[in-house]
């Protein structure tokens, strides 16, 4: 799909409109540090930011480089993250720290390659951090990001794929990036016009649904009490205290959940190290 310039302009005034009038003030915005902004991009896989902003404060407060990250244990990185769930995630961004200080100096990278071969990263994340801590004209996609242009462009597709929408993402980046000063005909920043595509994503889910479940890599959320994920968290946090064992989680045994088979599989992405006939955290 090509756009013309008058439908991208429309489209941008839209968009600029409503976050002249509303956009949202999350404390990963007042930052240009690129470490706290992979902080923040890691934090935000798969979690509403409401629910970050409190965790991405602490988790500064405790690591507030990217050296003290790597240098603490993985004991204490899930004490702070805990509560905050897909604990994969924060095995991966302590994992991540320990490379940058390794392969790059401590010094996060700011070229696609390497940020994107970062564990638990990935292109999409890495687009994110380029512009939102340099400013970079990339061109990336996210749950509110793809709401946006599926409401919009695509009304009544189905599987719509994401590289159709990263080709509108590019075609409606701006041209013109000076700071942003909430006037109209004002030019916007990258980094801004990123915000205010989410912050319009996020509006449109609550008032018209989620046109996510058109796109072809929507997957629905699976159920959590019950489930693998909910006994992961239970384990973790209680291996957090001490050393933990089969028996610590008779009730999820009752209810089918193989809680040995769990226990070993931590053990294989270090998580927990095994000791005789129980585990502890790595």
């Amino acid at each position: 799909m090509q756009l013309s310039p008058k439908q991208t302009r429309v489209f941008q005034e839209v968009v600029l409109d409503y976050y002249r009038k509303h956009g949202r003030k999350f404390p990963w915005r007042k930052t240009r540090d690129p470490y706290a902004i992979l902080v923040s991009e890691v934090m935000l896989q798969q979690t509403q930011a409401d629910r970050v902003a409190p965790f991405f404060v602490s988790f500064l407060n405790a690591f507030p480089t990217v050296e003290r990250l790597a240098r603490a244990s993985l004991k204490q990185v899930l004490r702070v993250w805990s509560g905050l769930g897909y604990n994969r995630r924060a095995l991966f961004l302590k994992r991540a720290a320990e490379a940058v200080m390794r392969e790059h100096r401590g010094v996060v990278p700011r070229n696609l390659a390497p940020l994107d071969a970062l564990p638990g990263v990935g292109r999409d994340t890495a687009s994110a951090v380029l512009a939102f801590a340099w400013n970079e004209r990339v061109v990336f996609v996210e749950t509110n990001i793809r709401t946006v242009f599926l409401h919009h462009f695509f009304p009544r597709q189905r599987k719509v794929r994401d590289e159709e929408v990263l080709e509108l993402v590019r075609q409606t980046l701006p041209i013109k990036t000076h700071p942003f000063s909430r006037r109209m005909g004002e030019s916007i920043e990258i980094r801004e016009w990123y915000d205010a595509l989410m912050d319009y994503g996020a509006m449109l889910k609550h008032q018209v649904g989620n046109p996510n479940i058109r796109s072809a890599h929507y997957v629905r959320q699976k159920r959590f009490v019950g489930s693998r994920r909910e006994l992961r968290g239970a384990i973790l946090r209680k291996a957090s205290r001490g050393e933990v064992h089969v028996a610590d989680f008779a009730a999820f045994q009752e209810k089918g959940l193989p809680v040995s088979e769990i226990l070993s599989e931590l053990a294989a992405e270090g998580f927990l190290r095994k000791e005789g006939r129980g585990f502890r955290t790595t």
